[in-house]
């Protein structure tokens, strides 16, 4: 995924080098990729400590210079149409250089709960498809989805962001002063080689934690929306990963020993040599790797996290 993520901005009359932000155990990892994809104008930041998207892309905005305009994308995410994509930037870039905050929203094709939405006002005046954002609504109950799609004007929030540095980084000191002077700091006093820079560790580390949504977008003035529908998927969680798997005749996701009678809407993988019998159930995720399994239920396939935290917190009481 981050392979087919750096392959979207490889046209060079469209986008300059990128700039990838990762942890100092990926270096070897996003170097490799990077060589495969041929791509050998990049520059690589290296994070002393992990902080959040709010302050990596701080860093990212002061190393590109105040001049800049900054796609910012994960390096999770799948698009099987590249080409809406580009055409929704072309769409968000004369509001972007009149000093908008764009993001992104998908089209949502079902109420998920595990994204956040974006609610888009009125249109904006001599630009086409672009809206500004009403509200950026938090991951909802299943009730509240329903009521969002119904209603319409509401998408997935898909974390993609255009921007100018120079108006993120304002946004930034005005919001977040202590997020803007600790990423300021670390970029001016940071080793900076032609190609991996290594942020200084002392006020990265001191840093508050937060991401872009709660530091900036949510109480940034000029935020607007551009609706796409790129063939995207956050791939998050289970629940994804069913969406773009390959399917039987039943509309099952089967990976690995899997013997299933009268079963539908799975997504079953098993590792390790592994078998998994299953008879007569439908809309599950059965996950099975090592010793541990994981079932529940597709539609409440974000628990996993509660899970591992629940599992984190009681291993904490019998150590």
């Amino acid at each position: 995924m981050f392979r087919q993520t750096i392959d979207r901005v490889a046209d060079r009359e469209r986008f300059a080098a990128p700039i990838v932000i990762c942890g100092p155990s990926h270096v070897d990892q996003v170097t490799k990729d990077l060589t495969a994809a041929n791509i050998t104008d990049a520059r690589i930041i290296v994070e002393p400590a992990a902080r959040n998207t709010a302050p990596a892309i701080a860093l990212a905005a002061e190393l590109c210079g105040s001049q800049s305009l900054m796609l910012v994308m994960p390096a999770d995410h799948v698009m099987t149409d590249v080409a809406a994509f580009l055409t929704a930037i072309e769409l968000a870039l004369p509001a972007v250089l009149d000093g908008a905050l764009a993001t992104f929203g998908i089209d949502p094709s079902h109420p998920e709960t595990g994204y956040g939405y974006i609610a888009a006002g009125s249109i904006l005046a001599g630009h086409s498809a672009v809206y500004a954002v009403d509200r950026f609504v938090e991951k909802p109950e299943r009730a509240a989805a329903e009521a969002m799609i119904e209603k319409g004007g509401h998408y997935w929030n898909a974390g993609i962001f255009l921007m100018r540095a120079d108006r993120y980084l304002a946004e930034l000191a005005r919001q977040q002063p202590a997020i803007h002077s600790a990423c300021a700091d670390a970029i001016a006093q940071a080793d900076a080689g032609d190609r991996i820079v290594h942020p200084s560790e002392a006020p990265f580390v001191a840093c508050p934690s937060n991401s872009i949504d709660y530091a900036v977008m949510e109480g940034a003035e000029n935020v607007v929306v551009v609706p796409v529908d790129p063939g995207w998927s956050d791939v998050g969680g289970w629940a994804a990963l069913y969406e773009l798997g390959d399917k039987d005749e039943d509309a099952n996701v089967l990976v690995g020993d899997v013997v299933g009678i009268d079963i539908r809407r799975n997504y079953i993988r098993t590792s390790d040599g592994k078998r998994v019998s299953i008879s007569g159930l439908s809309d599950l995720v059965v996950v099975v790797e090592g010793d541990d399994i994981l079932i529940l239920p597709r539609e409440r396939a974000q628990d996993v996290k509660l899970l591992a935290q629940k599992r984190s917190a009681e291993a904490k009481k019998i150590g």
